[in-house]
């Protein structure tokens, strides 16, 4: 018999705040890496006495498997090319917190692991203090210098090579000369932080100063990402840990950019991998977290392994995490109900909603989640949309962005793939605020969305004609191939802007998110997952060098609004920045959003409990702690 609880993400983040953004990157469900559903909440409380009371109950034990859509492919979560959901709910795993969301949306501060304090307004100072004692799997303590670099990949502050000229692979990777320094990152935020960090005398704490106040300094680094003595030893070739551990920091604080070249690849590069690395190449799963990845086969599965040494956050009551990877939805529910998934959050259709109700002995929490599908265009790659083809006339490529964007059937794509799912479903008309969040009615009804309400043929052949663009216009077109509803959604698109002189060319790839920001598509149809409820995250999407502005889009009058929304408290004036955002988002074609996905989690009750999901970070792996298996 199914329990079904079900309950509209929209009441989450009305509850949480103004909105929840994208920082997290391109989603993997219907694209590179989905945030998923909301959740009532689990009895177990995600905190550090729940922590205490595991450790009284025992020793982890047993094994909880999990069934995803994408493999992982980067261990560098915060990289360009590794910023997705795919590898998020791995590294959520196997790197410590400063700081989670609990299944109530409490953004919870994570003081086993260490502390985040304002601790001067002028200079705006910042302290970042790790405890005594935590320590990396190889034994290695995690100090303030894994956090300086944190902060030295994302500040942008060491790149000597821009963005538009950085070479990169087939596969998207950056691609550096021997004297080049360029961190695929780009955090606006910590980028305020223009000064080198100091770092205390014992090593555990890092002051930043930023140059301005910054309202939302503490969702600035949530996790701490790669271990500064492992990059350090392949970039340098220094054996010693501690030594190269220093020898990074004092990189870092002179500036030694012959230093820097050699790190910034490695940590570009060699975190990236899609089947378990042995040998030397083994140090790169050194983790910090609850686990330690002990098998991956490329395309099939990963085993992570609990840390007994792990005491820095909560603890877990499972042993053993194992992913089992399959795109198909309907395999996953049958996989479920054959008992060989314990979990699963497929991309949801009609066919695998249905069968999940013929399941016997699972449970579901169903809704919406914190993904949106979008369209986004592309300014600078010598295609249809970038002014430099129409000889720089900024007017002439405006028109043909805004014409495509008119012509994309919105409404048809909701009623014939969402709406079957939830009848309730609306287009997503903002692109920053989360339909029932508040603020949302009242930002539709100025953006400008209005004027791309879908379908409109007519229209769009009007614009071409006015700006004398001889039709048809080739559009390449990226989307992931072999998702289902991905496909579907393509095909509507190519049939309605066709009718308008648009003529798509199929360029879906089945590895598509690496091929974000590399410039061999025109136009890329994923989703926006959310990371935090924090107001500033959206501006890593559209301020120029922002590390998710793949398409190239730069406007100082945005890089402008987001800078006063940096220091702005009040959240009526964050409204108010906002809408003026969207307002030049829409009138300048940067794309349209389409849908809020819509979601869905079952487990096996009869095997496991505790099963929450959160429509921000790590999803249904939010609260792995409270995973309890039956008997």
């Amino acid at each position: 018999m199914i329990s079904t609880r079900a309950k509209l993400i929209a009441a989450m983040f009305a509850a949480a705040g103004l909105a929840l953004t994208a920082c997290q990157g391109p989603a993997t469900d219907d694209s590179q890496s989905d945030a998923s559903t909301s959740a009532e909440a689990t009895d177990a409380d995600s905190s550090g006495e729940e922590a205490a009371d595991t450790e009284e109950g025992g020793a982890p034990s047993g094994t909880v498997t999990v069934g995803w859509n994408q493999p992982f492919f980067s261990y560098n979560y915060t990289s360009g090319n590794g910023h997705a959901t795919a590898n998020a709910i791995v590294t959520f795993l196997t790197k410590a917190q400063w700081a989670y969301y609990d299944t109530d949306m409490n953004f919870v501060e994570n003081t086993d692991f260490g502390r985040q304090e304002l601790i001067s307004e002028d200079p705006y100072t910042v302290r970042m203090t790790v405890n005594d004692g935590v320590t990396w799997s190889d034994g290695v303590p995690v100090t303030a210098a894994d956090t300086l670099l944190d902060w030295a990949a994302a500040s942008m502050h060491f790149n000597t090579v821009e963005d538009e000229d950085v070479e990169r692979d087939d596969e998207g990777r950056v691609q550096l000369t021997a004297d080049q320094v360029y961190f695929d990152a780009g955090d606006p935020h910590i980028a305020l932080v223009e000064e080198i960090p100091t770092i205390s005398e014992d090593g555990l704490a890092l002051d930043m100063v930023f140059s301005k106040p910054y309202s939302e300094w503490q969702y600035n680094i949530l996790e701490v990402n790669l271990p500064a003595h492992v990059v350090a030893k392949r970039a340098l070739g220094i054996e010693d840990p501690i030594e190269a551990r220093d020898a990074l920091v004092e990189a870092i604080q002179n500036s030694d950019l012959e230093a820097l070249a050699k790190i910034s690849q490695v940590w570009n590069t060699d975190f990236d991998f899609t089947a378990l690395p042995t040998g030397e190449d083994a140090e790169l799963l050194t983790s910090c977290g609850a686990y330690t990845m002990t098998e991956y086969v490329e395309g099939q599965y990963m085993t992570l392994q609990y840390n007994p040494d792990y005491t820095w956050g909560p603890k877990p009551k499972v042993s053993e995490v194992i992913y089992r990877y399959n795109e198909d939805p309907m395999a996953q529910v049958q996989a479920l109900k054959n008992g060989e998934l314990d979990i699963i959050q497929p991309q949801v259709t009609a066919d695998v909603f249905s069968a999940l109700q013929d399941v016997d002995g699972i449970e579901l929490i169903s809704g919406y989640d914190g993904t949106y599908e979008h369209v986004d265009l592309t300014f600078n790659n010598g295609g249809p949309f970038d002014p430099a083809t129409y000889g720089g006339d900024e007017d002439k490529a405006r028109a043909v962005r805004v014409a495509f964007l008119k012509a994309l059937p919105r409404q048809e794509i909701l009623e014939k793939l969402i709406k079957p799912l939830q009848p309730e479903s609306e287009t997503r008309d903002s692109f920053n605020v989360v339909p029932g969040a508040p603020g949302y009615e009242d930002t539709i009804a100025v953006n400008g969305v209005d004027g791309f309400v879908g379908s409109d043929a007519e229209g769009a052949t009007a614009l071409l004609e006015e700006a004398g663009i001889t039709t048809p216009v080739e559009v390449r077109f990226l989307y992931a191939k072999g998702n289902q509803r991905r496909e579907q959604e393509y095909q509507l698109i190519y049939e309605a802007v066709g009718k308008a002189g648009f003529e798509l060319i199929d360029n879906g790839s089945t590895d598509w998110g690496p091929l974000l920001g590399g410039g061999t598509y025109d136009a890329a149809l994923f989703g926006w997952a959310s990371v935090s409820t924090a107001v500033n995250e959206p501006a890593a999407n559209y301020v120029a060098d922002g590390q998710n502005n793949y398409g190239g889009f730069a406007n100082d009058e945005i890089d402008d609004l987001y800078s006063q929304l940096q220091s702005e408290n009040d959240p009526a004036a964050q409204l108010d920045i906002n809408e003026k955002v969207e307002q030049i988002l829409y009138a300048e074609g940067f794309g349209v959003p389409l849908f809020q996905f819509p979601s869905i989690t079952a487990w096996n009750a009869n095997k496991v409990s505790g099963v929450a999901t959160v429509p921000v970070g790590s999803t249904v792996f939010e609260n792995y702690w409270d995973w309890t298996l039956a008997g």
